[in-house]
């Protein structure tokens, strides 16, 4: 049962990180990589929040199965923050790279921080 949920998570977070990426770029015409960003910070705050919930006994643990693994994973990605930080550094676009591997970590952290807050709030 584990890796059905973990599954069936992944497939849901797969699908909103390739349509949210898609959705974010047919809004901006920048080099630097806001789709990704949106979907690391999103899926951060989803965590963050559904960790807070988890440990205030607010939600099943089953669900940090389906969402924070299963979900969240799909729906973040390192490799391609970590890809799209490398091409802007050899592509000439130096201060995009530093903006996004700095701006990236910190609004993700910042991120999880305040879904695990609002948790405590809601839950506590």
């Amino acid at each position: 049962m584990t890796w059905l949920l973990v599954l069936a998570g992944g497939a849901v977070g797969a699908s909103l990180r390739y349509l949210t990426d898609r959705a974010v770029r047919a809004r901006q015409s920048s080099v630097f990589p806001w789709g990704t960003l949106v979907v690391n910070v999103l899926g951060c705050l989803v965590l963050g929040l559904l960790t807070g919930a988890v440990a205030a006994g607010a939600a099943p643990s089953h669900l940090h199965l389906l969402v924070g693994t299963g979900l969240c994973g799909a729906l973040t990605t390192y490799s391609t923050f970590s890809y799209e930080t490398l091409s802007l550094a050899q592509g000439g676009a130096g201060r995009y790279a530093v903006a996004n591997a700095i701006g990236s970590v910190v609004a993700g952290v910042g991120a999880a921080f305040a879904g695990a807050a609002a948790a405590r709030a809601l839950w506590a």
